[in-house]
């Protein structure tokens, strides 16, 4: 592990978990790669990013867009539209002084309330009283289509090139329906790399996919408010976490000697993030994964490279890996924050050879049970009961054994578990699809290893 400080950034720490040995003839390495961020978020500082690469205008740090669901079925119950209004006051209150912040109302076009004028406000005690005012005016009418909110989201950012650090709320309690899928894609794919998003779905008349498709892409999350009572705290808790990044586009770069390959990099803690297809070719041999913005916090990612194979005796560098900021944020060149080695060491040692890595044994199940939970609940909808319970038993025993507490009572809510052991279960009759699009909006969270 190195850890290389740069005046005004946090700390980065990257620290690699791995069974270097190989058998005779082996090719495939695996690594758990720590990342730990401190000295940012909470920790005082001013964000970093592309601010850096320019001036800053005014005081602002941070950019927030609030993207808020006005179709006609927010008003149905009121309670939606209302729990909406709520929810964003508590974002705005969450504002630190200077934040440049826009709040959107969405249906099948984009308008933004607030400030209202194209442009972004900064947030001050007397700027968020009136956005909070300005909220009135988000009333339900009209249907939906997200595409068009990402791309307001988008034009309201470009205003202020600014700043680093730009973070979308989005929330919806329906599917979009007044666009197609082939355009929503394509807003999501020209957006991509501009802004994080969090996304939300209020009850349970909105589709999973379609907003894990927006946080994927985005690097953000997606859950489930299934009252609208707790949009509030919710949004609430969104707003700090967005508060508390201090560097933006990060970027995981892994190289590699010649004739080997990545063959996929996953983010899997605090939650399973496949990042394989979002290399981009960063020099000889090398290529950079997007990790977004950082507080105080750490991720675990999961690297896969494929080595030539070689002979009882010989070693190798499997890989390095490096945590760095891009060109334009670096003054034209890489900023390098941290570096870990991966090793590949080739043995006749069947004790060495086939001991599996604590952290990737353990990731590997994380990932697994993520896998067995979509799938399961996917046989169910289909009316396939005996694939569904086969898979959400295994996915019980998984989480039972990973000691994944919160994914194991959300299982218990959809079936009954005879033996968390072996993984019997039975499916309840009474699940909600409440209980059911909790469990699997939430089924990529993963617990870190025990200690």
């Amino acid at each position: 592990m190195a850890t290389l400080a740069k005046p005004n950034l946090p700390r980065f720490d990257v620290e690699i978990f791995q069974n270097e040995y190989l058998a005779d003839g082996a090719r495939e390495v695996n690594a758990i790669v720590t990342v730990t961020s401190t000295g940012g978020g909470t920790s005082g500082g001013r964000p970093l990013g592309l601010a850096d690469a320019g001036p800053q205008s005014g005081d602002a740090n941070a950019a927030v867009v609030v993207l808020v669901d006005c179709s006609g079925s927010m008003d149905y119950p009121k309670t939606k539209i209302n729990g909406a209004r709520e929810a964003t006051a508590a974002a705005i209150d969450a504002l630190r002084d200077g934040t440049a912040f826009a709040v959107v109302a969405g249906t099948h076009e984009a308008r933004d309330i607030y400030p209202g004028d194209g442009t972004l406000a900064t947030a001050t005690a007397a700027t968020r009283e009136q956005a909070k005012e300005s909220l009135r005016r988000l009333t339900a009418a009209g249907g939906t289509a997200m595409g068009t909110w990402l791309a307001k989201a988008d034009k309201l950012f470009l205003t202020r090139r600014d700043i680093a650090i730009r973070h979308a709320i989005l929330l919806t309690d329906g599917n979009n329906e007044h666009e197609s899928a082939e355009d929503l894609a394509r807003t999501i794919e020209r957006v991509t790399g501009h802004f994080t998003a969090d996304c939300r779905g209020v009850g349970t008349d909105w589709r999973i996919d379609e907003l894990r498709k927006i946080s994927s892409a985005l690097l953000g999350t997606t859950d489930i408010v299934a009252e609208p009572s707790g949009l509030a705290e919710d949004f609430r808790s969104m707003m700090t976490g967005a508060m508390g990044k201090q560097v933006a586009d990060v970027a995981l770069r892994i190289w590699t000697p010649a004739n080997a390959t990545v063959k996929f990099v996953k983010q899997v803690a605090p939650a399973v993030e496949d990042l394989s297809d979002r290399r981009a070719e960063a020099g000889p041999r090398a290529g950079d994964y997007p990790t977004g913005s950082w507080g105080d916090e750490s991720r675990d990612y999961h690297v896969c490279v494929e080595v030539p194979a070689a002979s009882v005796g010989n070693e190798m560098l499997a890989a390095r890996i490096s945590l760095v900021l891009p060109p334009q944020v670096g003054g034209g060149t890489p900023e390098v924050l941290s570096q870990g080695l991966v090793k590949a060491v080739w043995t006749d040692d069947l004790a060495s050879s086939t001991r599996i890595s604590p952290q990737v044994a353990h990731y590997t199940g994380q990932a697994e049970l993520a896998s067995s939970i979509q799938e399961g609940l996917e046989a169910h909808r289909s009316g396939d009961v005996d694939t569904a319970t086969a898979k959400l038993g295994a996915a019980v025993r998984i989480a039972h054994a990973t000691g994944n507490e919160g994914t194991f009572k959300l299982l218990q809510k959809v079936v009954d578990v005879v033996d968390p052991k072996e993984g019997t279960v039975r499916f309840r009759k009474d699940v909600s699809e409440a209980d059911s699009m909790t469990l699997e909006t939430r089924s990529t969270k993963t617990v870190r290893v025990k200690k």
